[in-house]
């Protein structure tokens, strides 16, 4: 039985129990304190903290999810994968224990035939809270489970929260025994390999207060209503189901576990490392289509560095492995024609997901080569210095700059004999990471990290009533202030505060468009808006400076978005969709937009696409956008389904979270049909114009276009237009015939480039010659040395040059200065048979400075009035050396 159809028999069994099927939520969430959705219940948050109503009392998903934490022990163990399909059912108030404890059992044990799963009930063990004695009654009544297989187990294991206050309650897990050859007897509490554990029943019926961990917080009482959180694992449903022995071998991840080992010519079973690295394999490649068909592009923070990591493991695995050829256009389409069944966005999104994934493995490959060398330098600078160990810094540098995993350092390091400082460059990720999340946190609170007391104003005030699709002006009444410590009565003239209004007709920041600027005034007070934002679903806060008197709790006043800056941010909108729209239309459908940025005169649209846009292609794009304005396209908003709108083919944007309603925003009917918050023009003349500004890479695969709109976009233009003027004007030329007198123009600076190179190399020569003649003898080595003009890399030329003008066969020396303090020496072959190292004398003259390669090396830094000294020291400083040097 396919993954795929036990998927489906859960769906269809909560349908037929008064449940509305949820769709999956995209991998990438809003939340703020999430990078990837982690757990089936993550989109059903809000309702169970009480921060939105819920919409359904009954529902059901099977929720994609991603965790990361432990992605060293993939591949290691039965039971840790990347991307995992959580199977849920949901209660808002309406069943408990009792239901949730028979509809469990009901579906596991009844037969296949009959609409279950069909396991063997005498198998099934459960566990249950030491405390929770109805849920124990209750195994006992609905399953006639004996007390032996009911496990008491204590908060660790079987009482959950969310980590912080609010909701939380025991919960009840189902195990099944997989026999002795797995493990030994005497249930889940003894081993978890041969019990496996396939459905976790929460019961959330407290409310917890503040507190470490997953103990020792305190319990303030019981929640206004009762709720159900559900999690069955599918993937280890289809283990049990499939009658394999661990979810890296069901049918979802086996064919790319078996393509992998098929590649690298090796047997799966026979070899314990060899297990693990395909394991890994057909985990990550499965997580990062997954990622991929999601909208997560690879990228260096955030998601963007999860699924780089991700795809990156994969690639390093399968050269683990022996396997050095391109190793992903061989194994993401086994991994799409496996999750298809479920997932058919997989195979309509293919094009762009396989581009950017092998766009990412081409890149990994060059970095490879690029930050081996890199570590293979500092590595030789450790063991110079006497270390046995790489700095974390270093590390940190490898990983950040250059992409190079921490592990792939590690293992590179310990093969050189050489340790890396882990806790080092622990503390530096744990910096990085703790400014983006402080970065996002106040970003998303509006310039306040006090979301207790937001939370507080919405449980005693409710939504705010947001005005901004219908209107610029409401009269509205203060709610709360918030300065940077809190809570405050009253804001006065400089203050920066947080305002929470009861209604609101400024457009909080979402959806790429930036947040409206206007003006609050009151009988009292003038106050300038700077910032609009969504902390929590449903409130809308201000961030304001009061430029005038003061403002109070209670206070009435006028909130008023500025016109044009409103009118500038509906054109950028509106451009941004029509950009896109003309953008799939030269491009073909694969283009779809990633993400996208846009405020009063400015857009920028991020895309998937190999290489650059030509000059042509820019044009023809900029060209199809600006006549859909000359057509004066109509814009229509129309509210619909999320099923409905998929129908009518409406291109949902990710990193959005949809209620059961979505809107849709049209330009010209079908030309674009996107899902959007946003505000639009009412016709797309109104854009006035769309004028691209620039095309660049913004990672693997990925490209953005900036563009300037409206005002801003004639005024771009006009600027173009008179420096065209100005050049055609200092050239004396028409501006039709540009380019041909430019190019001209060119072609004489690089013929008199070449001619001033063949002169200096010509010099360089003559010059060479004439010192190679005047070098002196340092024991059996001849020494020369030499001071340059220029910069290092005509010291470097100089003494080349010299070097291959000395006598064959015997040693030679050559040190070449330059007047701004460089040095550079290299020797030749004899001197290397002989034992001199350009590297080692370099930093013998200079005191440890510089370095290089043991045939040339070079150093800096040096003051000028000491290079006559350095270099008359030369023939010292070489092994053997007697004689004097002189200077050339």
């Amino acid at each position: 039985m396919r993954t795929a159809d036990i998927r489906q028999r859960f769906l269809d069994y909560f349908a037929a129990r008064g449940h509305t099927v949820v769709p999956s939520a995209p991998l990438p969430t809003p939340d703020p304190t999430l990078l990837l959705v982690n757990a089936g219940m993550v989109p059903f948050k809000p309702y169970f903290t009480g921060e939105a109503a819920p919409l359904w009392q009954r529902a059901t998903s099977v929720q994609k999810c991603v965790r990361t934490l432990d992605i060293e022990e993939v591949g290691k163990t039965t039971r840790h994968g990347s991307f995992f399909q959580m199977n849920g059912n949901f209660s808002f108030g309406d069943y408990f224990k009792e239901e949730a404890v028979a509809f469990a059992w009901d579906l596991s044990t009844k037969p296949w035939t009959e609409g279950g799963y069909g396991l063997d009930p005498e198998r099934i063990w459960v566990t249950v809270h030491h405390s929770d004695t109805d849920a124990r009654g209750i195994w006992r009544e609905v399953a006639g489970l004996p007390d032996e297989r009911i496990v008491a187990r204590g908060d660790e294991d079987n009482f959950w929260s969310m980590g912080v206050p609010g909701p939380c309650g025991p919960c009840s897990e189902l195990y099944y025994d997989r026999g002795p050859a797995l493990g030994r007897e005497g249930g889940p509490a003894v081993d978890e390999d041969r019990y496996m554990e396939f459905w976790n029943l929460v019961f959330m019926q407290y409310e917890r207060g503040e507190g470490p961990g997953k103990t020792g917080y305190p319990i303030l009482g019981d929640l206004p209503r009762r709720n159900i959180d559900t999690g069955m694992g599918l993937e280890r449903m289809a283990t049990l189901l499939q009658g394999v022995d661990n979810l890296y071998e069901i049918d979802e991840t086996r064919p790319v576990l078996d393509r992998a080992a098929d590649l690298a010519g090796v047997r799966y079973g026979a070899d314990a490392e060899s297990d693990v690295r395909l394991r890994v394999v057909a985990d990550h490649v499965r997580t990062a289509l997954m990622l991929l068909a999601d909208g997560t592009a690879p990228g260096n923070e955030g998601r963007g560095y999860v699924l780089r990591r991700i795809l990156r493991r994969s690639v390093r695995s399968m050269r683990q492995l022996g396997f050095q050829a391109p190793a992903l256009p061989e194994l993401l389409p086994v991994a799409r024609d496996c999750m298809a069944p479920s997932y058919p966005e997989v195979v309509a999104s293919y094009a762009r997901i396989s581009d950017q994934a092998y766009g990412e493995e081409d890149a990994f490959r060059a970095t490879l080569k690029q930050g081996t060398t890199v570590l293979d330098t500092a590595v030789t600078g450790v063991k110079a210095d006497g270390g046995r160990s790489l700095p974390g810094a270093q590390a940190f540098l490898l990983h950040d700059t250059y992409g190079f995993p921490i592990d792939l350092t590690l293992e590179m390091a310990a093969e050189q004999g050489v340790e890396v400082d882990r806790e080092g460059f622990t503390a530096l990720m744990n910096e990085q990471r703790e400014r983006t999340r402080t970065d996002a946190r106040a970003r998303k609170s509006g310039g306040t990290a006090d979301t207790a007391a937001l939370r507080t104003v919405l449980d005693a005030h409710g939504p705010t009533d947001w005005r901004a699709w219908d209107t610029l002006t409401t009269e509205s009444r203060v709610l709360a202030l918030l300065g940077a410590e809190g809570p405050v009565p009253v804001a006065r003239t400089g203050d920066l505060v947080t305002v929470v209004l009861d209604r609101t007709p400024f457009y909080a920041e979402s959806g790429g468009q930036d947040s409206d600027a206007g003006l609050l005034s009151g009988a009292s007070v003038e106050a300038g808006v700077v910032d609009v934002q969504r902390p929590l679903p449903g409130l809308v806060v201000h961030r304001v400076r009061i430029t005038a008197g003061e403002l109070a709790v209670d206070d009435t006043v006028h909130a008023a978005v500025d016109p044009e800056w409103r009118l500038g941010a509906r054109q950028a909108h509106s451009g941004t969709h029509v950009l896109h729209a003309a953008l799939r239309e030269v491009l073909g459908p694969t283009a779809l937009q990633s993400g996208s940025y846009n405020r009063p005169g400015y857009l920028r649209l991020d895309f998937p696409w190999r290489g650059t846009l030509s000059p042509a292609v820019r044009s023809e794009v900029e060209e199809a956008a600006n006549r859909a304005l000359r057509r004066d396209l109509p814009v229509g908003v129309r509210w619909t389904t999320l099923p409905e709108a998929k129908e009518l083919g409406a291109l949902a944007l990710f990193d959005e979270t949809y209620g059961e309603k979505v809107r849709v925003v049209e330009i010209g009917g079908p030309w674009s049909r996107e899902l959007c918050g946003g505000t639009h023009v009412d016709h797309a003349s109104q854009i006035g114009t769309v004028a691209l500004t620039a095309e660049s890479s913004v990672g693997a695969g990925m490209r953005r276009l900036e563009a300037a709109v409206g005002i801003e976009g004639f005024g771009y233009l006009a600027r173009e237009r008179d420096l065209v003027g100005r050049i055609a004007e200092q050239l004396n030329a028409p501006r039709t015939e540009l380019p041909e007198k430019i190019a001209g123009l060119l072609d004489r600076l690089k013929a008199a480039d070449r001619e001033n190179a063949r002169l200096k190399a010509k010099a360089t020569a003559g010059r060479a010659a004439e010192l190679a003649g005047q070098a002196v003898e340092a024991g059996d080595t001849l020494v020369v040395t030499a001071t340059v003009d220029g910069a290092a890399d005509e010291a470097r030329a100089l003494a080349l040059a010299v070097r291959d003008r000395l006598p064959p066969a015997r040693p030679g020396v050559v040190a070449a200065a330059t007047s701004s303090g460089g040095l550079v020496l290299t020797v030749n072959a004899p001197a290397r048979e002989a034992g001199r190292n350009a590297s080692e004398t370099v930093k013998q003259l200079l005191g440890g400075r510089g370095g290089g390669s043991p045939e040339i090396a070079q150093g800096g830094g040096v003051p000028a009035g000491d290079l006559a000294a350095i270099l008359a020291d030369l023939p010292r400083v070489v092994p053997g050396g007697h004689g004097q040097s002189e200077g050339g």
